[in-house]
């Protein structure tokens, strides 16, 4: 009984695995792809697999329960929405033969794969953005007028803000007191024409403008020995 366990495990082996990607089963639903043709593929596959790259509706039949006309229209099908192809290649001898291709089904799991990611990071986008209006009420204790809700996406669609370099501008106006639109539009103008675009970036900014220079004057009132001075962005063109 013992030296029958490798040979079975040995024959098990040698017959080989059908190879397809798990996109296949999370994405096939939504390519259109019914149940009965996704078993269909998968019967095709190892047919391909075992070398037989031309197998007709009778060998698919010989081993499934589809009927001779059910597998003729899932092919048919199959072939209409591009899933499936029939190429022709050399085999070693240099013989021409046919054979059926998936790629077309592979290329859309692929795309549909790429367009789900960029929704997501589209919809990502959309949602930081709308975080923004919402900072900007809250931070201005009213809503915002139609006037300002433009800016605000101009500065997203015309000038190519980040929705963090925004919110950054708006924490530049809260500290420095000066709550009003045409300052932040400022910040995000001078940002841009010195080339900054992250919030290392910012800070480094913040840092040089926040610098407190040493004085050894007697004269200084004691009570702005210690004040920070912010740097008025709207000062330094007017």
């Amino acid at each position: 009984m013992h030296q029958q366990q490798p040979d079975r495990l040995r024959t098990w082996i040698e017959q080989g695995n059908v190879t397809i990607s798990q996109l296949f089963f999370e994405h096939y639903k939504k390519c259109d792809i019914q149940d009965d043709e996704a078993l269909l593929i998968l019967h095709m596959l190892a047919f391909i697999e075992k070398g037989n790259h031309f197998p007709t509706p009778d060998d698919l039949g010989e081993r499934s329960h589809f009927s001779h006309y059910s597998i003729s229209q899932h092919m048919q099908r199959l072939f209409q929405k591009g899933y499936l192809s029939i190429t022709q290649r050399y085999d070693e001898k240099g013989v021409l033969f046919e054979a059926y291709s998936f790629h077309g089904l592979w290329d859309r799991l692929i795309d549909l794969i790429l367009s789900e990611k960029t929704t997501e990071n589209d919809k990502t986008q959309k949602e930081q953005e709308g975080d923004i209006f919402k900072m900007f009420e809250q931070e201005f204790g009213r809503f915002l007028s139609p006037m300002e809700n433009e800016t605000i996406a101009m500065w997203f669609d015309q000038d190519q803000q980040s929705p963090e370099l925004i919110r950054a501008a708006l924490k530049e106006a809260v500290i420095a007191q000066k709550m009003s639109l045409r300052y932040i539009d400022r910040i995000l103008f001078e940002w841009k024409k010195k080339n900054v675009k992250t919030i290392k970036d910012v800070e480094k900014q913040a840092s040089q403008f926040r610098t407190v220079p040493e004085r050894t004057t007697t004269t200084q009132p004691q009570s702005n020995k210690n004040k920070v001075p912010f740097y008025n962005w709207l000062e330094e063109r007017e």
